[in-house]
């Protein structure tokens, strides 16, 4: 695609229905001011006011900029005839019949969502959702109970932090399935169980949740797009990033000790300080007074709770804790999927194709299940984002079937070789951005 173009939001002459060059749409990328134009079922839109205005975020949608954004579409809206109704007022053309050719994996991919739809695998079971919440809140009780009932000790305090880190994991999980839209296909439902599982017994920000982990779905493992691959400060991650920072002589730590260090700085931190700041900086920065207002009514139980019995400082500490215990969990598991996999600049690949390369599974066993919030089942996941998690395995036989067609890897690993991958990938980019360093400073 060719870049470039003017920086004029326009309709291109000719009309409405004008046909269109791939590089006249690449050329409107988003990029140096230029406007935004993306393409879905070869219908081009323009969406550079839209985007400002998009449920999911500007960013998610910009990504596709310049680009076919048909799959992507697909994948992340549920009621496909609602959503089309706002399409009409951003169009602009079509791809040149001559240019718009679907490649057989898209066709594929398309067939195959198809078939899971057939078999009913977007449909949720109420009986598993009110059971996650039923666990969520049960552990948080009894936290509180064992504490009122038992007194305040070293093994009664322990105890209670590992319930309460146990209760916020797993509503981790579960608010995952809200803010992907997998309980109902009405929006406002599944939002209002977002802001509750989020804000109410998380204390977390769904709007920010929204804004960061969209991105993450729509690029997965894409450098400048995922915001999850953003972490240039503390760790270098995949085979690009190492010599990019290494030759930009910002380089902040000693990445070739990261392996070492990822256990000691990622997990245990991330939730207490990384996420905890930027969830309270993005509300207050975008003016989400009623994200706000349900993250402080977990803050609010919380104290009302737990200051009578334990004191103020007892009761931060036990908050602490719980946060170290939820981040170890969270950060092992969502990381083990991703960081050992590809990571690379955008090069607009098709969906099966992008989401295998920077995903892999874990083992199916009632642990894995239960312990990752079917995360282990991470291709499917990022496959059909909007399915609820306990069908995932039953796409699982006619995913790998056609990757098998396409030659693409489906990768399946155990618990403890995804966790292991995750310091054997930081050593390898380690090593890389040692290589590169230090081969620059010997140039100099």
């Amino acid at each position: 695609m060719g870049k470039g173009g003017d920086q004029q939001e326009r309709v291109p002459s000719g009309g409405v229905g004008q046909g269109l060059s791939w590089e006249e749409i690449g050329q409107r990328d988003g990029k140096a001011g230029r406007d935004k134009w993306l393409v879905i079922d070869g219908q081009v839109y323009n969406i550079t006011r839209w985007s400002k205005k998009h449920p999911g975020g500007h960013k998610v949608i910009s990504h596709y900029a310049g680009q076919d954004a048909s799959e992507a579409f697909l994948a992340f809206h549920n009621n496909q005839k609602e959503v089309r109704k706002y399409l009409k007022a951003f169009h602009v053309g079509h791809v040149i019949p001559s240019e718009w050719k679907e490649k057989e994996i898209v066709k594929d991919m398309k067939e195959l969502r198809l078939t899971v739809e057939k078999m009913g695998l977007f449909k949720p079971s109420v009986f598993f959702f009110a059971f996650q919440i039923f666990q969520i809140i049960g552990f948080d009780v009894l936290a509180y109970l064992n504490l009122y009932f038992y007194g305040v000790s070293f093994s009664t305090f322990s105890l209670s932090a590992f319930l309460l880190g146990m209760s916020q994991t797993l509503a981790g999980w579960t608010q995952h399935d809200f803010g992907h839209l997998s309980i109902s296909k009405k929006t406002w439902v599944n939002q209002i169980l977002h802001y509750f599982t989020m804000g109410t017994l998380k204390g977390a920000s769904s709007r920010w949740w929204n804004h960061m982990h969209y991105q993450h779905h729509a690029k997965p493992n894409v450098i400048n797009k995922d915001p999850d691959v953003r972490l240039e400060l503390l760790f270098v991650v995949g085979k690009k990033m190492p010599k990019t920072i290494a030759e930009s002589g910002k380089s902040t730590m000693p990445y070739n000790w990261q392996d070492k260090y990822f256990p000691i700085l990622g997990p245990p931190l991330l939730f207490p300080l990384y996420f905890q700041w930027m969830l309270f900086y993005y509300i207050f920065t975008r003016k989400q007074w009623l994200d706000l207002a349900f993250c402080l009514s977990f803050y609010v139980k919380f104290f009302i709770l737990y200051i009578p019995i334990l004191g103020i400082w007892k009761t931060l500490v036990l908050m602490e804790i719980m946060r170290v215990i939820e981040s170890i969990w969270f950060t092992w598991v969502s990381q083990s999927n991703h960081i050992p996999m590809e990571i690379d600049e955008d090069t607009a690949k098709p969906w099966l194709e992008l989401q295998l390369r920077a995903t892999c599974n874990l083992e199916k066993n009632m642990f894995n299940d239960w312990f990752t919030g079917h995360l282990n089942f991470q291709v499917e996941h990022h496959l059909f984002p909007t399915m609820p998690r306990h069908n995932l395995h039953r796409a699982q036989p006619l995913v790998k079937s056609l990757c098998a067609k396409h030659g693409i890897d489906y990768k399946v690993k155990t618990l403890y070789g995804g966790f292991k991958d995750i310091l054997g990938s930081l050593h390898e980019s380690g090593k890389i951005w040692f290589d590169a360093y230090y081969h620059l400073k010997d140039d100099l």
